[in-house]
């Protein structure tokens, strides 16, 4: 989750699609897709369905954090600045 959480921060109002966070993160869609919902459920992530850039192409949701999730990430980057020895989001 912290990975997600990490690149889902650094471009926080920017809605985001899968595939660009499984580059991101390096994390494998069965991995990815049901952190995403699980986060969305959760109120840490929003989703929403967009029309396709090119036509025949299906919709796809795109992703991105509520300010719930982004507070989330801002807690867990500062308990990995202060030296605790944690690697909290990456």
């Amino acid at each position: 989750m912290h990975l997600v959480l990490a690149a889902l921060s650094r471009q926080r109002i920017e809605w985001r699609h899968g595939y660009e966070l499984m580059k991101e993160t390096g994390l494998a869609s069965g991995t990815l897709y049901p952190l995403l919902m699980r986060m969305t459920y959760n109120g840490l992530v929003e989703a929403e369905w967009r029309e396709p850039a090119q036509v025949g192409r299906p919709p796809r949701h795109v992703y991105r954090l509520t300010a719930t999730g982004f507070a989330l990430a801002l807690e867990a980057i500062g308990e990995a600045g202060s030296g605790t020895g944690k690697e909290v989001l990456t």
